[in-house]
């Protein structure tokens, strides 16, 4: 009887666990800090202390595309910023496995250890273009500046692997010199990726990076990160506030709302049979 997606999973590490991630704006007081605190969406009545973040537990497991979900204010980009140390978590513990084999919150080592981190194990495409790349620089100077920070120094290596890399996200090579300011937005979407997997990380982070983008485009930027993930056998964790992106991406789903994870499980399994009210909003609102 052939194993399932969920049973090939559990026989292996995560290679990416969050455990019990916070991140608040805001002193707290006495009554948000108690469990069972009712907030205002995710804002404390009493302190105004704003809970981007409440007790958020997720793994990513190898080889795997995992999605997250929901409404604008609900964390999920946040979460992506803490794990990519853009932000500074209130608390909480993320391990990678390619980091002291997953032994070592990664929030709690020193700056340069986390720089190595951002540089060799994580690769991060941002909704805004503007955050990922150097607008003035070429495409190839770009992606060039990521293997430099990364310990490449051989130049001919880089020039190669850049040219390379803007193969596959289908960048043409008589523009890879050209500055990405002159680029439509999917195409410097496509140099983010590109930049991104240049130090060939095992794990990549993608937010919102088909928002603001023509449908066709959109399409086009979905099929190629699909590729990628086959060709580079990469783990992703994609952040949308639309299921429609994540039911073609993710294998596996976690919802979020107010700053909590509501929901999780199989995406096909939540789309089918969603649980929590506001996950079956999202699946009719898809119908």
């Amino acid at each position: 009887m052939p194993k399932t997606l969920e049973h090939n999973f559990v026989e292996q590490a995560p290679i990416l666990r969050l455990e019990d991630l916070n991140k608040s704006y805001g002193d707290g007081c006495e009554y948000c800090s108690k469990e069972d605190a009712v907030l205002e969406k995710n804002i404390c009545p009493k302190c105004h202390t704003v809970h981007a973040l409440r007790g958020v537990n997720l793994e990513v497991y190898p080889g795997e595309i995992v999605g997250v979900v929901g409404e604008s204010g609900s964390g999920k980009s946040t979460l992506m910023q803490c794990i990519y140390f853009d932000k500074n978590p209130s608390s909480g513990a993320c391990y990678l496995t390619p980091y002291k084999e997953g032994t070592e919150n990664i929030f709690e080592v020193s700056e340069q250890e986390k720089l190595k981190i951002k540089n060799l194990i994580l690769g991060m495409v941002y909704q805004n273009p503007y955050l990922g790349l150097r607008m003035d620089f070429s495409s190839l100077s770009n992606i060039a500046e990521r293997q430099i920070a990364a310990g490449s120094r051989n130049v001919h290596e880089m020039m190669d692997r850049s040219d390379e890399l803007l193969s596959e996200v289908n960048i043409s090579k008589w523009r890879a010199k050209e500055a990405p300011k002159n680029f439509s937005g999917g195409m410097q979407q496509r140099v983010q990726i590109a930049k991104a997997l240049s130090s060939n990380p095992p794990i990549l982070l993608l937010d919102e990076v088909t928002t603001g983008l023509d449908l066709s485009v959109q399409a086009r930027v979905l099929d190629l990160i699909k590729d990628i993930m086959h060709e580079f056998n990469i783990s992703m964790l994609v952040v949308s506030h639309d299921l429609g992106v994540i039911r073609m991406l993710a294998e596996r789903t976690y919802v979020m709302l107010d700053g909590k994870v509501v929901e999780s499980g199989l995406t096909d399994q939540i789309l089918e049979d969603p649980q929590h009210p506001y996950t079956q909003q999202l699946v009719y609102s898809l119908l």
